[in-house]
């Protein structure tokens, strides 16, 4: 990683801190709707969450 790339990566948290606490970024998190677990999915859907699920486990297994 060059000196430049380093640096900039050295700041990045600081800039997301920053973005957090301004105020009109502040009042636009807050406008969104509220993320809600639904408890009950499409079974076509959940086949493939089970699908993702089971192909990350073997991943992490080798």
């Amino acid at each position: 990683m060059s000196r430049t790339n380093a640096a900039k990566h050295d700041q990045l948290p600081t800039q997301i801190r920053r973005q957090f606490s301004d105020r009109s970024n502040q009042r636009f998190l807050h406008s969104l709707p509220t993320f809600r677990v639904v408890s009950e999915i499409p079974e076509p859907l959940r086949t493939l969450l089970d699908r993702l699920d089971a192909q990350e486990n073997s991943t992490r297994s080798r």
